[in-house]
């Protein structure tokens, strides 16, 4: 019964997924919207278009070969044969946990790699994007594999250590030592991780330095450092962001948002990065991810000894590790539904930056004329279908923020106009 209905939840999300992307193609639209008529031209459209397509595509293909082999794995008795691999070394139960857990990870960087190596130096490389040199890919994975090797072993000893020692009981103890470890890593990222993978220098003397020192005292955000990340190594795209908490924030910019926006413009994407943080987004964010995260260990208390769990995976004998590993099989269902809950808040999040962003610089036409540059850069999809927007969208389309920014400043000059 609980085979079929994990298998029922797969298949059943798999082609739910599918059904968006195929809908997400055919709702693609001919004509530039009006709103982008300033920014595209029609083959630059185009091109977005095909853009759009070859992605959607290639995706299709990823997520059929990853639900593929997933059951084949399962089907195969994969979960049971590498059970008994293991215990056959007759290491403890928490050691054995790792390695069981460690191998099947490295099995999902095995089928993901080739995906991401065609990806970059396809798709990407065929459009314009990549900048990215071998020698960089290859020595950012195995950067990735070392730093998530060692935050697995760490997360997987405490939590199966505390399992096997403490039984069921130890969930709220393992929650408490993961959220702990989880606030370090926030707190140490901006200055020992980030840098692993980026080159980070200050923000250069001058005119944008002075306004975005301005703009940051002007709403009293308690910014450390200006940083400017070299994107352009890896890719032409641009971003921006914020990292850290407490008097630890800094503002990184990617030199290609840098090089392709006028200081307006990228005063507004500062003002909007400043709206997450004076709207509490992140800690937001943070609290339900914690909460999440609590509730995901108590769960997996309640699942990890039942043995008809054990017998769906067809593994006969019940371990902590195994039982962990089936949970975050089992659990797909709520966490597609938390998914869809989390990627709808979090664009309300974006379009409350985008009015606070708005309302720091006295006009929402920078912001908007940065989304539009943006997306022209980057060869956005300007129409994407409502169901693959509430299945994966942590952000709005850029026609949704562009023209909710448009509405509210039509609100703001109607309460603002003179009577009589």
């Amino acid at each position: 019964m609980i085979g079929a209905f994990v298998l029922c939840t797969l298949i059943g999300y798999y082609l739910l997924d599918s059904l968006a992307k195929i809908l997400n193609l055919r709702s693609l639209r001919t004509e530039v919207p009006s709103e982008f008529a300033d920014i595209y031209d029609q083959f630059r459209y185009r091109r977005s278009q095909e853009y759009t397509k070859t992605n959607t595509r290639f995706e299709l293909v990823q997520t059929t070969c990853s639900l593929g082999a997933l059951l084949i794995f399962w089907f195969s008795g994969g979960f049971e044969f590498l059970d008994r691999w293991v215990r056959a070394f007759d290491l403890t139960s928490t050691f054995a946990g790792m390695l069981y857990i460690g191998l099947l990870c490295v099995a999902r960087e095995a089928i993901s790699l080739p995906f991401e190596i065609y990806h970059t130096y396809v798709i990407e490389q065929r459009f314009g994007f990549n900048r990215t040199e071998l020698k960089t890919f290859v020595l950012d994975r195995l950067k990735e594999w070392l730093l998530s090797g060692l935050l697995l072993c760490v997360f997987s000893y405490i939590v199966l250590g505390l399992f096997s020692f403490f039984g069921q009981s130890a969930w709220i103890i393992a929650w408490a030592c993961t959220a702990v470890l989880s606030s370090i890593l926030i707190y140490l990222a901006p200055t020992l991780i980030l840098p692993l993978f980026f080159k980070f220098s200050p923000l250069p003397e001058g005119t944008l330095r002075d306004e975005m020192t301005a703009l940051c005292a002007r709403q009293r955000f308690p910014v450390r450092e200006l940083l400017v990340i070299d994107g352009s190594r890896r890719s032409s795209k641009a971003n921006a962001f914020f990292t850290g908490f407490g008097s630890n924030k800094r503002i990184a910019l990617y030199d290609t948002l840098i090089n392709n926006h006028p200081v307006p413009e990228l005063l507004a994407v500062l003002a909007h990065e400043i709206g997450h943080f004076k709207r509490k987004h992140s800690t937001q964010h943070f609290i339900v991810g914690q909460l999440n995260l609590l509730l995901m260990f108590f769960v997996a208390s309640l699942c990890v000894n039942r043995p008809e769990i054990f017998a769906a995976f067809g593994v006969t004998t019940p371990s902590v590790y195994v039982g962990l590993t089936l949970f975050f099989i089992l659990i797909k269902p709520a966490a597609i539904l938390i998914g869809i809950a989390a990627n709808y808040w979090s664009r309300l999040h974006e379009f409350e930056a985008d009015r606070f962003a708005a309302e720091a610089m006295g006009d929402p036409n920078p912001l908007i004329q940065a989304l539009k540059r943006l997306s022209k850069d980057s060869l956005s999809n300007l129409t994407p279908h409502p169901l693959l927007v509430a299945l994966h969208f942590t952000h709005p389309s850029v026609l949704a923020r562009v023209l909710a920014l448009r509405r509210a400043e039509k609100g703001t000059t109607s309460q603002t106009a003179p009577v009589g």
